[in-house]
Formats: C-alpha cells, structure tokens, sequence
C-alpha cells in the first residue's frame, strides 16, 4: 500500500534530529567544562540539572504506567470474540499497512468524550478508541474505521518512538507541535486511503459529535473558519499540536475529489 506522507513532516522531523544532537552535544560540552573545574558550584549545577531531567523523565515514564494501566484495567479489548466484526477490518487494515506487530485495540469509556489514542510502552503499541466513537459502528462503520486506521498510521510511522529519540528538541519553540500537526495529516491521509467506500467529511464528527456530524454544512463549516482564522487564530494554532478541523478536512477532501 502506497502511504501518502505530508512532505512537511519529514522536514520537521529532520530538523528535530538536528536540534537533538545540537542540545546533547551542548549538553556534554557543559557537563565537561564543569566537572573539569572540579569546583563545588560546578558539581552542584551539574547534578541539578541531571535530577530535574530525570525527574522529568519519571513523570512522563509514570504518566504512560498510570494511562496504560488504566486502559487495560477499565477497556474493553476487540478481538475475535469481542466486536469480531471490527476485528476482521482492523487485522486486514494491519496487514495493508504492512504492521508486523498487531497493537492492542481497547475501546475506553471516557463520559462522552470524542477521541482516540495510540501510545508506545515497555516496546508495545496500543490503540484506545473511546466508546462514544466506537458506537457508531452500526450506523457508520466507515468512519469508525478511518478513526482506527489513522491511530494504525501513528504506529506505521514510529511517531511515538521519534518523539521520545528527539524528545531534547522539545525546547526549541514551536518545532515539536509543528512536527505533530504534520504527523497527523499524514495520518489523515493514511486514513482517508483505508476506506475506499461511503466516502464521507469523516472529522466532522470530532467537531459536531456523533449525533450531528452527518448534518453539518461542511462546505459552510471551511468557509466560515476562513473567515475566523484571524491573527490571534494563526497564532495560538502554532502552539497545537493538531491543526484545526476544517484544515484537516480540507486536506483529506483534496484527497478524494
């Protein structure tokens, strides 16, 4: 399967690569120099540095066991005996992707929540769908699908294990969630190109929730936040880590027309 990647992310990924060993050849520099002085001021800010680092560390490392662990304890695993019909269609979009090791697929109840996951942990994938997305999947099994098969995308792509490798990068302003709005337009579009079939304006449920989103005015709906999209807009949208939803949707329609 030919996966069509936004030529932006690769560019910003670079350039992560490039800041992160930039940072960690810096960093080495300044720990040297340090503790070539041998002083106690040079020790001490040293190992302060190196404590807040690994303290910052360790929470992201406990947030992924907390989150992890919530899902396999609270979510409702898919497989051959549960949502079988699912199953089927995820193990066919897993082997068109090409993806040698089946992530588990939970659904999450989260209180109404519209969203979906996928995380790295402990050299495992996993994939969350929260259940008010995955109950469309009588009415919609489409969109259900695309909603999966861009989460399949993340994992496809080592977006998780190239974020942690260039984690240093972080620092730099506004690269990390450039590098993710392009992340996931490239995820879009591995989406958009698993389902061939009922094509609809599948995002809009993320903007108007499942029992509206067949109603929208979508052409209405890009239009209008054309007219939004100010320079406070502009701004603020530097700091997401995904574009916002009539861009995205503009993207994948430009796929299918």
């Amino acid at each position: 399967m030919e996966l069509k990647i936004n030529r932006k992310e690769n560019i910003y990924f670079t350039l992560k690569v490039i800041f992160t060993l930039l940072i960690l050849v810096w960093v080495i520099s300044f720990i040297s120099k340090f503790l070539s002085a041998m002083s106690s001021l040079a020790l001490t800010t040293v190992l302060t540095f190196l404590i807040y680092f690994l303290m910052i560390l360790l929470f992201v490392f406990i947030q992924k066991i907390i989150l992890v662990a919530y899902m396999k304890g609270n979510g409702i695993c898919v497989s051959e005996n549960q949502f079988p019909e699912v199953y089927e269609e995820y193990k066919a979009m897993i082997e068109k992707l090409g993806i040698k090791k089946e992530p588990q697929l939970f659904i999450l109840q989260q209180g109404g929540l519209l969203n979906a996951f996928a995380i790295r942990f402990s050299g495992k994938n996993y994939i969350a769908i929260y259940s008010d997305i995955f109950s469309i999947l009588t009415s919609d099994i489409d969109t259900l699908k695309f909603v999966i098969g861009h989460e399949l995308a993340h994992v496809k792509r080592k977006h998780m294990s190239k974020n942690f490798w260039t984690f240093p990068s972080s620092i730099v302003p506004f690269l990390t969630p450039a590098y993710s709005r392009m992340c996931e337009y490239t995820c879009d579009n591995i989406g958009t190109a698993l389902v061939k079939e009922n094509y609809i304006d599948k995002l809009v449920l993320l903007a108007a929730g499942k029992e509206l989103y067949k109603n929208v005015n979508v052409k209405n709906y890009i239009d209008e936040a054309g007219k939004h999209n100010t320079a406070v807009v502009k701004f603020v949208g530097l700091f997401l880590s995904h574009p916002y939803l009539p861009r995205r949707i503009k993207n994948i329609n430009s796929l299918v027309e």
